[in-house]
């Protein structure tokens, strides 16, 4: 199975969050083809402490990177269009996580369910 990490899964994992940290691990014992694309990387990177930062570069290392393709940039500019429209709001981060996710066929590990499932990705959440 192919699994987009999300950047909440990241940070988790750089605290110390232990359900982040445990689904990471099965994930990896089970053979997940796990992934990452660019929007994960720049939002995983953006902050936190250096010691935090180091943590998840080793974490970034051995996945696969995915960039973001002008259809996934399409779907996820409809995606906010359409939400918009409805009333909400929907982030730019996550409509491009969202639609790269939705490209690789990848099932997105996060917290952060809602802005997801909406845009019609499947997710795994901890």
């Amino acid at each position: 199975m192919r699994y987009l990490l999300d950047t909440m899964l990241l940070i988790d994992h750089a605290n110390g969050y232990e359900p982040a940290t445990t689904l990471l691990q099965r994930l990896y014992e089970e053979g997940g083809e796990l992934c990452t694309c660019d929007v994960v990387v720049c939002e995983a990177l953006s902050g936190g402490s250096d010691e935090q930062r180091d943590v998840i570069g080793r974490l970034l290392s051995p996945l696969d990177f995915v960039a973001t393709d002008p259809d996934a940039s399409r779907l996820a500019g409809h995606a906010r269009l359409e939400r918009r429209r409805a009333g909400g709001k929907l982030g730019l981060g996550d409509a491009l996580i969202a639609a790269v996710a939705r490209g690789l066929d990848a099932t997105i590990v996060t917290r952060n369910r809602p802005d997801f499932v909406r845009q019609g990705a499947s997710v795994l959440e901890y």
